[in-house]
């Protein structure tokens, strides 16, 4: 998601299909490789629906698959299109889709040329399947860009947005992750927004003069803690990857695992760049985890050819969010 820089639901979240049967990447139902870059996953009345960064034939906007089992996937068209008279001129990234007071909420980020910055919008529909028709363009503007928001509503019904903070400093990509509580009736910000984190951990600086990036939370709540999967560096070279953090408080202060990262390359098993996830319960209760990676892991970077993957998590006895090693990766 850093890339622009150089270029200028679900009823509440997941606390658990079988998603270890299965090859990645994921596949539609003509067995094609499901081409999609910053996928999200949200679910209701038992149907799986599969959004993110995708073309359309109509134009620019997002497209939509369905699925049952999370592991085949349905093309259905559109799910939101950019109308004619839009804020923003291109780079229509990063949707995601949250179920709040009856309704269907869609966040995503586009390039705004008359204030020269990537800002956060917000559309809303009736049903799952949309079509998604623009409230607030953008939704909030505080000076610079802001992508990647994502909804979580807490327990007591308080919701809250995640977002990074991105901006070129000379040569230099930075993306830092910001949080802030929303208006109940998600017409903006109610508060100012608190830093979350940077880029500190030693697998975030390894392109140190060039990208420093945390990006693409998702937030969740388990027994209590507040758990935020994020990505790092940047998505079209080498080292994209998925870190986590927890605190005990949707603002933070939260703390890194020194696990970190959850998920990175790994070339025996096919996986290069992974990140920008969504987590969703499973038919079988259990945890999975979508996220992007390169469709071809050996390919020339950097490169934004990217294919939608799935891997079982649980926690460990720390309360530590882990991955199931038993999947296996269908190389290209």
């Amino acid at each position: 998601m850093c890339l622009f820089l150089f270029l200028v639901v679900c009823h509440g979240r997941p606390l658990k299909g079988s998603c270890n049967k299965h090859l990645n990447p994921l596949k539609t139902t003509d067995s094609v490789a499901l081409s999609v870059a910053d996928p999200f996953v949200y679910k209701f009345d038992s149907l799986y629906y599969l959004t993110g960064t995708t073309s359309l034939p109509e134009g620019m906007g997002f497209a939509y698959y369905t699925s049952t089992d999370l592991i085949t996937w349905e093309y259905k068209g559109l799910l939101y299109r950019k109308p004619e008279n839009h804020i923003g001129s291109h780079a229509f990234w990063a949707p995601e889709v949250e179920y709040y007071k009856g309704k269907f909420y869609m966040t995503y980020s586009c390039y705004v040329e008359e204030r020269g910055l990537m800002l956060t919008c917000l559309a809303s529909s009736e049903k799952p399947d949309g079509p998604f028709v623009d409230l607030y363009t953008p939704w909030f503007d505080l000076g610079y860009s802001a992508i990647d928001a994502d909804i979580f509503v807490d327990d007591d019904g308080t919701p809250y947005v995640y977002y990074s903070k991105n901006r070129i400093q000379e040569t230099l990509a930075v993306g830092e992750l910001y949080a802030a509580r929303l208006a109940t009736d998600l017409s903006g910000l109610d508060g100012n927004p608190v830093f979350i984190s940077g880029a500190s951990q030693s697998w975030e600086k390894v392109n140190w003069d060039k990208n420093r990036c945390n990006e693409g939370a998702y937030v969740f709540k388990r027994n209590g803690i507040y758990y935020m999967t994020y990505s790092a560096n940047d998505t079209g070279y080498g080292h994209y990857g998925i870190g986590v953090s927890r605190s005990k408080s949707p603002l933070g202060p939260w703390t890194k695992s020194i696990n970190n990262p959850l998920l990175a390359t790994d070339l025996s098993k096919g996986i290069s760049s992974p990140g920008h996830n969504s987590i969703v319960e499973a038919p079988d209760g259990r945890f999975c985890m979508i996220y992007h990676r390169h469709a071809d892991p050996y390919c020339q970077k950097p490169n934004w050819d990217r294919v939608v993957c799935m891997d079982r998590l649980f926690f460990d006895e720390q309360g530590e969010l882990q991955i199931e090693d038993s999947l296996h990766y269908l190389l290209p």
